[in-house]
């Protein structure tokens, strides 16, 4: 036996290949009696479909049996034809699948319903048409039972199925009453569809009475995997169905993981086995040449014992006394080797340190820790105290009861007076750190990687350090999405021209507000080279707001200046206009020399009041429009909204015969004043009917989408169009007309303009004479409600 042993030990090669051989061939087992279990899953699913199918066409043949035994129920005992006409029509209203019906006395087809498309068969011979007609007619009269030629090519076009009912009068032969069925329906009403079960394939088959050949009527299939077969054999049409399974990839999907994993499995095996029984071999080797070199290893021992540059001692675990002890342990405590020996080492450590090394102790003797580590204070022969560290490792086996362990020490005692003034250095300026008002900060020079980060990250961003430390990347993935590119390269820059870097960018609080700081970064250099980036993140977010307050506050004063400028060129303009005219007619007045042109003076001063009248309330809407500080804003249904406008403009749309499609989607709810939307969709839309092209067919299209913070929405309209190069610049401005329409008072798209920038949005315009216009308003989607 250990023979056969050695012999594997000494060709491993050759054992993990009979071992792979062997799992191999256990894997083709599995692999083998997976696919026939795979074979019987869906040999069962075959039969059940072909059960289906088989099930169908007999329920077809007995309804096609009792609709031709009502057509010979319509002969009666003198071989005469009646009621076929009505009898038929029942029948083909309640079996839609039937091609036609047919009568067909001595074999000739004297009758067919319906007659529309059928016409073809009309006359007929069946004994005279074709020999395969003759074969199979007679072979329906001798069964004296139903039976169906088929499939054929149909006299009236097509291929089909005809079953055939023979009627005998009195023991005489009359003729058949016969059901056409186009094959396509036949093979759809009793299930044979090979698109519904697509791993699936279908064979329909038929001999052919004459000579005797299989005739196929379904596409044969060549790539299958393996066939289930099932004779239907209907006497009245001698039919045969087979059924394929077809899906090779669902056979090779089964099989391949299991084969991969087998064979994968099998060759991994082999190769451990190959490892296992090489490394079995290495350590005999080994354990070999170990022993040969175990008689020298204590006199090694030895030496390295009492020369080592460190403290070592062998103590007995039970009682603490030292059995061995080297030079340097002796020189660092002050003591003969020989006063040492047997001294208990508890004697030999500090009053305040043997309580914190008497606990660890003890879960060493327990097995709870393998080794010890520690730093304690040890008094020295002449009563000074000297610090050392202390590693402390069983000389028992796993299991067995403790007996020795050796004690190796390090002197610290120059190196925690350096750690002790390092420490304190630290804590000043850490202190000095978080007492700045800022976030001070040192990262990695290439990944950003945070190295540093002061306690005053917690008052101004939210974090503590212990999460700002927790991800590599924090500072890049909480700056501000528009700031992180533009401050990214800032920071590259910098680094390229090694310079100090000052910049300005906003980052996310930990509650998710934005916070502005100012960062002063500064490139840390060692020995020459850049290592780091050093900085103080100062919060400026008071000062940055006060400055956009500012922005906002310049900014609605121009615009208050503009259109102030505006207006009083507006009032200067029209009342000084509207005041002539009065002055003009008046004096008209007191020269006229008849009551006739007085009174028409007064008409006209009547008129010449009236459009003052009109200007002035107009003004009085532009200034109530630029005034009101506080409009209210409410949620209103964009789509409802136009088609509301569209209503109330129904008779102008249809009087022009004007298409229009609202394609803003139900639902959209945008925040606005209603006064102000009404009258922004009545100006587009009554413009866009007004200004409509009679040469054309009109039509106005509304739609619209989300674009940034606002819903853009689009009129466009293929009307007339504006001339942009001669009127842009004036075509929102009031009393500014384009078509020389005498209703037209050019105020309409000046109060569009003021009422969609009273709410922040805005206005463009898009027109081409001859061509069309787009109005495209932009609506402001974080407007307050009020």
């Amino acid at each position: 036996m250990n023979r056969i042993a050695n012999w594997f030990l000494t060709k491993p090669m050759l054992t993990g290949f009979l071992f792979f051989v062997f799992l191999l061939n256990f894997v083709g087992l599995i692999v083998f009696q997976r696919f026939q279990l795979f074979k019987e899953l869906k040999d069962r699913e075959m039969y059940q479909i072909l059960g289906e199918v088989e099930s169908k066409i007999e329920q077809s043949i007995k309804a096609n049996y009792n609709i031709s035994l009502s057509l010979a129920f319509t002969i009666n005992e003198n071989g005469e034809n009646l009621n076929f006409n009505r009898v038929a029509d029942k029948i083909i209203k309640n079996n839609p699948h039937l091609q036609c019906v047919q009568m067909v006395p001595n074999g000739v087809i004297t009758q067919v319903y319906p007659l529309k498309g059928n016409e073809n068969a009309l006359g007929k011979d069946l004994f005279q048409s074709s020999e395969i007609n003759k074969a199979e007619a007679i072979k329906s009269i001798h069964s004296k039972n139903m039976y169906y030629q088929g499939p054929v090519n149909l006299f009236q076009g097509g291929k089909g199925i005809i079953g055939r009912l023979p009627i005998f009068i009195d023991d005489n032969f009359w003729g058949f009453a016969a059901v056409v069925i186009r094959l396509d329906n036949f093979f759809k009403m009793v299930g044979i569809d090979n698109n519904r079960y697509p791993d699936y394939h279908f064979q329909f088959s038929k001999v052919h009475p004459l000579d005797k050949r299989e005739e196929i009527f379904l596409p044969p299939v060549n790539d299958y995997v393996f066939t289930s077969s099932r004779l239907v054999r209907v006497e009245a049409g001698d039919w045969n169905l087979n059924i394929y399974y077809t899906n090779t990839k669902e056979v090779w999907a089964e099989l391949i993981p299991i084969l991969i994993f087998g064979v994968s499995l099998a060759a991994l095996s082999g190769y451990l086995l190959n490892r296992l029984i090489v490394k079995q071999y290495d350590l005999q080797q080994m354990f070999k040449h170990q022993g040969r070199l175990l008689s020298s290893t204590e006199t090694k021992y030895k030496k390295i014992f009492d020369n080592a540059a460190v403290g070592i001692a062998r103590v007995d675990s039970k009682t603490g006394q030292l059995l061995e002890v080297n030079q340097y342990l002796c020189e660092f405590l002050g003591y003969q080797e020989n006063e040492l020996i047997h001294r208990k080492i508890k004697s030999l450590i500090h009053p305040d340190d043997l309580q914190v090394d008497s606990d660890a102790f003890k879960r060493f003797l327990k097995g709870e820790l393998l080794e010890i580590q520690s730093e304690n204070r040890y008094i020295a022969k002449d009563g000074t105290i000297k610090w050392g560290t202390i590693t402390i490792s069983p000389l028992w086996e796993i299991g067995e009861e403790p007996n020795h362990h050796i004690i190796i020490l390090e002197d610290s005692t120059e190196r925690k007076a350096a750690s002790d003034i390092l420490i304190a250095s630290e804590r000043r300026i850490q202190s000095l750190i978080n007492s700045i008002d800022g976030i001070v900060w040192e990262s990695n020079l290439d990944t950003f990687e945070n190295i540093f980060i002061s306690k005053k990250v917690e008052d101004i961003l939210g974090y503590t350090q212990e999460e700002w430390r927790s991800d590599s990347h924090f500072w890049v993935n909480k700056l501000y999405p528009e700031d992180k590119e533009r401050v990214l390269q800032i920071f590259k820059k910098g680094l390229v021209e090694n310079r100090h870097i000052i910049s300005e960018y906003r980052l996310y609080h930990k509650n998710g507000e934005l916070i502005w700081l100012r960062d002063s970064v500064t490139v840390i250099e060692e020995n020459g080279k850049p290592v780091s980036l050093r900085g103080i993140m100062i919060d400026i977010t008071e000062q940055k707001q006060a400055e956009k307050s500012l922005d906002n506050s310049f900014h609605l004063l121009s615009e208050q200046n503009k259109r102030l400028l505006n207006f009083s060129y507006i009032v200067s303009h029209n009342l000084r206009s509207h005041a002539s005219n009065m002055e003009g007619i008046t004096g008209l007045i007191e020269m006229a020399q008849t009551e006739q042109d007085r009174k028409e003076l007064i008409v006209l001063l009547k008129n010449v009041v009236g459009n003052l009248n009109e200007t002035l309330l107009n003004l009085n809407n532009v200034i109530n429009i630029q005034n009101e500080i506080q409009v209210s804003v409410e949620f209103i249904d964009l789509h409802a909204a136009i088609q509301k406008n569209i209503q109330n403009l129904k008779q102008q749309i249809q009087h022009r015969n004007i298409q229009i499609t609202n394609q803003i989607p139900n639902g959209i709810l945008i925040p606005h004043n209603k006064a102000y939307l009404d009258s922004i969709l009545l100006n587009l839309t009554s413009n866009a009917v007004r200004y409509y092209d009679a040469q054309k067919s009109p039509h106005i299209t509304f739609k619209g989408e989300t674009q940034g913070g606002y819903f853009v929405m689009q009129v466009i309209d293929n009307g007339v169009g504006i001339d942009l190069k001669k009127n842009g610049d004036r075509i929102f401005g009031m009393y500014q007309t384009f078509h020389g329409n005498p209703d037209a008072k050019g105020y309409g798209l000046f109060i569009t303009k003021n009422q969609i920038e009273a709410l922040e949005g805005k206005i463009e315009v898009i027109s081409e004479l001859g061509i069309g216009t787009t109005f495209t308003v932009y609506f402001k989607l974080d407007t307050p409600v009020v």
